[in-house]
């Protein structure tokens, strides 16, 4: 019984060093659910690789009260700059006004966390942390625990109708040790309609909760490519809540990056709702360490609703993909329709692949499915490009393609599509040899 007493009091000694770190804002509206949060950190803990969602990916990246060492960054290559959209730039996650266009563009209301919180009344208090505190059943997720109890800026989005243009987040490191907290607040109104582009890498180590609140027939677009940074080490949750008729879509293109863990928690809250979500990871481990988490858990509690998750992860040099992703469908919630697939294409024998794929039904009148599969290129089909005189290296980038464009057709955007592919391809082409 001694040491599982010594790691207990180990747990408590990090959360509690972890917690007196924090430099919190004080005051404004956020201050009950920052309290809430603070609360929920010290009671929960701490992750270790002792829990069952983190046995996994090591969390003490994210334990320590501060970054550990300096991490080299790169300038992320421009991406939807063809697209007409409204640009809002965090630099080391503080608002770049001087970068960002006018947030009036959008036609929507947006209002800066770190300005908005200075008052005691907004429309965002009755969300800031809400989900996100209704997010730790039946997984707990400490560090989203941590966010909302330590956010210094975000951005705060209320849109009432069909947004103008979309709206693009973008992220820029210029520091080497910046640890960066952000929380943003969506919230789309009765058949309100916005795409949200996400791009860059906020830090050296980042922490970004996303809470989105979707009422009524609305529709949420959500894409977003996360930085080029190699020693980047993040974690992200994105918690959405989704009414009746409304409608869910987020992609995640992840290339490069020390460890990365992408969490979502999406509650489909009202009958014929729709939440997919999707992601392709690319990691090479010639460029550095790589490790990529997606952990996703979808809650059916209405009927006639659907869900996607399609995950796909190239990897290669000893590159590490990691994916946990459970269906749960309550009692009463007939004609659910819910898919997820998980798939990896190991472009080596030294990179691994790991899956824990779940289904929990309570309900009789569903069509449920899930999958997961590894392997390496198709010898078969490589030989007949091969034969037909396409390159070895060139060839291989068309079979990577085809394994990812389940993924990619998530986008519903052609446009925007086209510009992931063509950052798949970049990455592709900068490995040919």
């Amino acid at each position: 019984m001694a040491a599982p007493k010594r790691n207990m009091a180990a747990r408590v000694e990090a959360t509690e060093a972890r917690i007196a770190a924090l430099d919190a804002p004080k005051g404004g509206f956020t201050a009950p659910a920052r309290a809430a949060a603070l609360a929920r950190l010290a009671e929960m803990g701490l992750p270790t690789r002792r829990d069952e969602y983190w046995r996994w990916t090591d969390p003490s990246a994210f334990n320590a009260p501060r970054p550990q060492g300096g991490a080299a960054f790169r300038v992320d290559r421009p991406i939807f700059e063809g697209r007409d959209k409204v640009r809002l730039v965090f630099v080391d996650g503080v608002f770049d006004a001087e970068a960002s266009d006018d947030p009036a563009l959008a036609g929507v209301e947006i209002a800066r966390l770190a300005e908005a919180d200075r008052a005691d009344i907004h429309w965002a208090k009755a969300l800031y942390g809400a989900l996100e505190g209704e997010g730790h059943t039946p997984v707990e997720r400490p560090f989203a625990a941590l966010n909302t109890a330590a956010a210094t800026d975000g951005v705060l989005l209320r849109v009432t109708g069909k947004a103008e243009k979309p709206l693009h987040i973008s992220y820029r490191q210029s520091s080497e040790t910046a640890d960066v907290v952000l929380h943003h607040v969506i919230r789309l109104e009765p058949g309100a309609d916005l795409t949200v582009l996400e791009t860059g890498t906020p830090g050296a180590r980042s922490n970004v909760v996303t809470e989105v609140d979707l009422a009524e027939g609305a529709r949420l677009h959500h894409l977003r490519p996360q930085g080029r940074a190699l020693e980047r080490q993040m974690i992200t949750h994105l918690f959405a809540r989704i009414a009746e008729g409304a409608m869910l879509k987020s992609f995640t293109l992840t290339a490069n990056g020390r460890m990365t863990r992408n969490e979502a928690v999406l509650r489909i809250a009202g009958d014929g709702a729709v939440a997919h979500i999707a992601g392709v990871a690319l990691g090479d481990g010639a460029d550095g360490p790589y490790h990529h988490d997606d952990t996703i858990f979808i809650d059916h509690g209405a009927v006639g609703c659907e869900s996607r998750q399609v995950f796909k992860k190239v990897l290669k040099n000893g590159g590490q993909g990691i994916f946990q992703g459970k269906i749960l469908v309550r009692p009463g919630a007939q004609k659910t329709d819910g898919y997820q697939i998980s798939q990896s294409l190991l472009l080596d024998e030294d990179s691994q692949f790991l899956a824990k794929p779940e289904l929990e039904i309570y309900a009789d009148d569903v069509q449920c499915s899930h999958g997961s599969t590894t392997g390496a290129i198709d010898e078969t089909a490589l030989f007949y490009l091969r034969s037909r005189g396409v390159p070895k290296e060139d060839a291989t980038a068309l079979l990577v393609l085809s394994f990812v464009a389940d993924a990619i057709a998530e986008i519903e955007d052609e446009g925007l599509a086209e510009d992931i592919v063509a950052r798949i391809e970049g990455w592709l082409a900068r490995r040919k040899h």
